[in-house]
């Protein structure tokens, strides 16, 4: 009852501040605001003598930002700087990184407090990656800009609620982001608190003696040692997230190794094959070598061909031949030095714990289960409450929902997260590990960084993230005040435009942005919902125009350009099936022996090379395409891009065809011929 009132005061208060401060994410648990400023002008950094270059970074850090708002220097000093001084003071251990069983809470290394009156602050922790919180929450306390801007009067006590919060990067099935764009997102996630970055890869880490396995979808060991030096620094555990059963064809499908699969070329490890334990083996001493968690994850999700494997292997017990299989790798990754985690697929994926639920009790103590599952649901307790009772430690997997959209659909993303999370605490789970899948292989992943964001900050407070106002929130810590209004509303019209698109065409929308929408049941779906899809184009309209000025006023190269190419999609797909029903309803209208005037109207309504719908389309999906391209390489390496952009020109071949098509049809008609039907002009794939 007291836990739960302390809940309520916390929401009650952070409806308040909200109104009158900035809004901060994640919400502190403990806040109270003064009636006095401190001026950021004439102020230093101060740091207590024989700081660790950890305390250095975070004051530097401190020093660049609010440097930036108040537009001029506040430098970092050491020893008694005069004046009104920023404090930073570490009282215990550096203690950069989580370990192998950290603990959140009031008492916890990552615990800060805050302390600002009119005459100076002080950040104090017990760590360094406390201080560096602090250092992210007194960031997003600064209001007004350059002479007038300062900190309001305020004390805060605030401590993570989950000792883990991480975000996983699929580097494997889609796009390989660049090195550079690996460092961004950590900056980023590091912004909102996050700790751990999970490192997606089925085959995309150079490793000895496996020269032919992705030379060109891959990072080199030296990448990875910058990527996890870099993430250090800000506080974030790189963290291996392997796949040691399933999901291994990019190793399968090269010849050496297509007879280590339990079907040759296939995706799944034969478990009784003595070479693969010998693959496993060395991969995981290589990269357990390379990377310096604490923890290692194995994969183990969606093993689909369990069932057959235990009958093509002489009737083996497909449950047994799992378990056995899993406790084998948890052995060598104990050997190994790191502790275990795998996916554990309760409900989601092949259902092996649905299906096989006398596997709980046969997990051994020393492993993390990661429980996922990416839809959102009314109550999530059977995906946790499994492992609770047998002792099994666990994180929750929610994910950003857009491996498979156009853009990302946040409706789903944050009550995922926030009903995932809630019960994985309700648990006892360590921790999130929000997840980032591009399965399609076609998602610009920097649109989905509210996503990213919002699974931090659900991992760090207590209270429930307040998801109507996130976009404000996010939008005001993110951007200028100029642009934050305009980015928000843009954000919510994208999510809303996606979310309708998804109604009209179903789910999966970036596969219904490269179909034949004249296909019978495609084209019954955009007639009957033509309102609709003006409505979806109106949405999309309005989150171009929001994003358009927003740009305007920021330049911003990073995170603005590939939410415009979102809503470009997304008008284009409106466009598309729009156009489709009112062609359909055109040729209806003419009926199969229309006059050379009706044809003429035809001509005018389609083909026209002007004013037509089929040059709109060609318009508009020529110029997204090069947005679209440009995108891709300010996040990713050119791996894959030849595959995305040849949808865009299969799109294009087929709007060009079937203009061309009705343009011949069009100037040879003659009055008393019959139109042939739409079914038999349009393009076949």
């Amino acid at each position: 009852m007291r836990h739960a009132l302390l809940v309520l005061l916390i929401c009650m208060n952070a409806i308040t501040l909200v109104a009158e401060h900035q809004p901060l994410l994640p919400q502190p648990q403990q806040i109270q605001y003064g009636a006095g400023r401190l001026s950021l002008r004439g102020l230093s950094i101060g740091l207590v003598s024989n700081p660790s270059p950890e305390d250095r970074f975070a004051a530097a850090e401190l020093s660049s930002s609010l440097s930036r708002r108040a537009g001029t220097t506040l430098p970092v000093v050491t020893g008694n700087p005069k004046g009104p001084v920023i404090t930073l003071v570490r009282t215990g251990a550096v203690d950069a990184l989580p370990g192998p069983d950290d603990h959140a809470g009031p008492e916890s290394r990552e615990a800060y407090e805050i302390r600002i009156d009119p005459h100076g602050a002080e950040i104090r922790s017990p760590s360094s990656v406390g201080l560096y919180y602090g250092v992210q929450t007194m960031r997003q306390l600064v209001e007004g800009d350059a002479g007038d801007a300062s900190l309001p009067e305020a004390s805060i006590h605030d401590w993570p609620a989950l000792a883990y919060r991480g975000f996983m990067m699929d580097m494997s099935h889609g796009p390989l982001p660049t090195e550079t764009e690996i460092k961004r997102q950590i900056d980023f996630l590091a912004r909102w608190k996050a700790n751990q970055y999970y490192f997606y890869s089925e085959a995309s880490i150079e490793l000895r003696g496996y020269d032919l396995v992705n030379p060109e979808g891959r990072y080199t060991q030296d990448q990875v040692r910058r990527i996890i030096d870099y993430a250090r620094a800000r506080h974030v555990d790189v963290v291996p997230c392997l796949e040691l059963y399933g999901h291994l064809h990019d190793v399968f499908r090269i010849e050496r190794y297509a007879d280590l699969s339990l079907i040759p070329h296939g995706g799944e490890i034969n478990p009784r094959n003595e070479r693969t334990q010998a693959l496993v083996s060395d991969w995981i001493q290589q990269l357990a070598a390379l990377f310096p968690s604490p923890w290692m994850h194995i994969g183990f999700d969606e093993p689909w061909e369990l069932e057959r494997a235990g009958s093509m292997l002489g009737g083996v017990d497909p449950a047994s031949l799992y378990i056995d299989r899993l406790k084998q790798t948890i052995e060598l990754v104990e050997k190994s030095g790191k502790r275990p985690m795998f996916w554990a697929d309760v409900k989601s994926g092949a259902h092996i714990f649905q299906k096989y639920p006398g596997l709980f009790s046969q997990l051994p103590k020393s492993v993390i289960a990661v429980p996922w599952v990416y839809d959102p649901l009314p109550d999530y307790a059977e995906f946790v409450a499994p492992f609770a009772r047998e002792h099994i430690a666990q994180v929750v997997a929610p994910a950003v929902w857009c491996w498979n959209e156009i853009a990302p659909d946040y409706s789903i993303t944050f009550a995922n997260i926030d009903g995932f999370v809630a019960d994985g605490r309700k648990f006892g789970a360590l921790g999130v590990m929000n997840t980032g899948w591009t399965d399609a292989g076609q998602v610009l992943y920097r649109m989905a960084l509210p996503g990213m964001a919002y699974g931090a900050v659900a991992g760090w407070q207590t209270a429930p993230v307040n998801r109507h106002q996130f976009f404000a929130g996010y939008s005001t810590q993110m951007y200028p005040a100029q642009a934050a209004a305009d980015v928000a509303v843009a954000l919510d019209k994208l999510s809303a435009a996606q979310e309708s698109l998804t109604k009209i065409v179903g789910g999966g929308t970036i596969h219904r942005f490269w179909q034949d929408p004249f296909a019978p049941e495609r084209l019954k779906r955009a007639q009957s919902n033509l309102a609709a899809l003006r409505e979806e184009r109106l949405l999309a309209e309005e989150a171009q125009e929001r994003l358009q000025g927003a740009l305007a006023s920021t330049q911003d190269t990073y995170s603005l350009p590939c939410l415009l190419v979102a809503a470009r999609m997304l008008d284009y797909a409106g466009m598309k099936y729009l156009y489709a029903g009112e062609i359909a309803g055109f040729f209806e209208s003419v009926g199969r022996n229309p006059s050379r005037s009706d044809i003429g109207f035809l001509a005018r309504q389609t083909t026209s090379q002007n004013h037509g719908r089929i040059a709109d389309l060609l318009d508009m999906l020529t110029m997204t395409r090069e947005r679209y391209r440009s995108a891709w390489r300010d996040e990713y390496t050119d791996y894959r891009l030849g595959v995305e952009l040849g949808r865009w020109d299969l799109e294009y071949a087929y709007w060009s065809h079937f203009q061309m098509r009705l343009e011949d049809l069009f100037r040879g008609f003659k009055t008393g011929d019959t139109l042939p039907s739409l079914e038999e002009l349009r393009p076949h794939p």
